[in-house]
């Protein structure tokens, strides 16, 4: 596991809560199952993607699953990837060669895999309202396997906190800062009012390594504030692109099944959360309820601990109690088989402009995870608001 995350935990969790994680690396290929598709097949893999575009539809030989918005099917295939640590060959006939045949439903794994989505379906019927409060998470915990018996090295070797999504509030007597006070420490620590007021835009480059590659690419990063944000890295098979205009955001992925779609709203919220990193001062302003959590550790550094809800989404953010710094944002979208988490890691701060930026970040999804390093960084240029826009591949 590349992060120790550990605190003082609320007296109610109990020590089944704290596991050792499994060291497998479950994804072969960086963000390999984008071009997996374990319930059916795409239809038109260079149709833009819109948000009212409903899975059972978009795919052929989808029958589970079938009334929800492509890019959340497609986060329920990272969460089912993660849970299994299966990659698309796993599950789909011929997938990693050149004839794969999405819709075949010869590999038993896949109808199985239905099975267990209607399974899981009725148990959350049935017992908890209909929430998520059971995940393929719940029982794999990374293995194909589900363990039925605790190893004796588990119950009395070093544990590990699986944070919880919703995360408990700190108490009295806990060490942790009130909420003001985290963000008054952490405006502070990002620069003079001045500075922070005086920067409205900015671009950046650098380098970008994907997660099973042994190569890196180069990247750019255009910001506008309040919300407005892209980045794009050119990979050898295309460009990959995340972008927010300020009201829509947009995937784009080369040499994947789903190449370009617009976000749906849960998921949406997620674009415009990294589109408000970029002028992070004005955190205040981003959640309605804001939570403060006990204490934690990454990497042996204390960290203070808030979180932030909305509909739509939830956020978890880990600032450094000694520089005050952003060190990690969590944060969640929805989906029918559970939430689909996103990690952003910062580090390497330096002064632009004024103000401290990141110069190394790590953008980790369900289950492909990108290292970036910023080499240059130029603040208040002017940006074609086309930047923001719906991404256009390039030939």
């Amino acid at each position: 596991c590349d992060y120790h995350v550990s605190g003082t935990l609320d007296p109610s969790v109990k020590r089944t809560q704290l596991m050792k994680v499994p060291s497998k690396l479950f994804v072969t290929t960086a963000m390999a199952w984008l071009g997996a598709v374990p319930f059916g097949v795409i239809l038109s893999a260079q149709t833009p993607v819109l948000p009212t575009a409903k899975s059972g539809t978009y795919f052929k030989n989808v029958k589970v699953l079938t009334e929800i918005p492509v890019d959340e099917f497609m986060g329920t295939m990272g969460l089912f990837s993660a849970a299994l640590s299966y990659c698309c060959g796993d599950c789909h006939v011929g997938a990693g060669g050149d004839k794969p045949q999405w819709e075949s439903d010869k590999n038993p794994r896949k109808v199985i895999a239905r099975q267990m989505t209607t399974m899981v379906n009725k148990i959350n019927k049935d017992n908890f309202g209909g929430g998520n409060r059971v995940t393929c998470w719940t029982c794999h915990r990374g293995s194909p396997a589900p363990s039925v018996t605790p190893p004796i090295d588990t119950i009395y070797g070093e544990p590990l906190a699986f944070p919880p999504d919703v995360i408990p509030a700190a108490v009295t007597g806990s060490g942790a800062l009130t909420s003001d006070q985290i963000f008054d420490k952490y405006i502070k620590a990002l620069g003079s009012t001045e500075s922070l007021s005086a920067l409205k835009s900015y671009s950046t480059k650098g380098t970008s390594h994907l997660f099973g590659e042994t190569r890196e690419d180069p990247f750019e990063q255009y910001a506008k504030a309040p919300d407005q944000f892209v980045t794009i890295v050119h990979q050898r098979g295309g460009d990959l692109s995340r972008s927010f205009n300020g009201q829509n955001a947009w995937v784009m992925l080369p040499l994947t099944v789903v190449q370009e779609y617009e976000l749906s709203p849960s998921a949406r919220e997620g674009g415009k959360l990294d589109a408000e990193l970029a002028f992070p001062w004005n955190i205040k302003q981003w959640f309605p309820t804001w939570k403060v959590g006990f204490p934690a550790n990454i990497e042996g550094k204390p960290m203070d601990v808030l979180q932030g809800s909305a509909k739509g989404i939830l956020a978890t953010f880990y600032f450094d109690k000694q520089t005050g710094l952003l060190t990690r944002v969590i944060r969640y979208a929805d989906s029918v088989v559970g939430k689909v988490p996103t990690q952003i890691d910062y580090s390497d701060y330096r002064p632009v402009a004024g103000v401290m930026m990141p110069f190394k970040w790590n953008f980790s999804w369900v289950s492909g995870r990108e290292e970036y390093t910023m080499t240059d960084a130029q603040p208040n240029v002017a940006i074609d608001a086309a930047k923001f826009g719906r991404p256009i591949q390039r030939k």
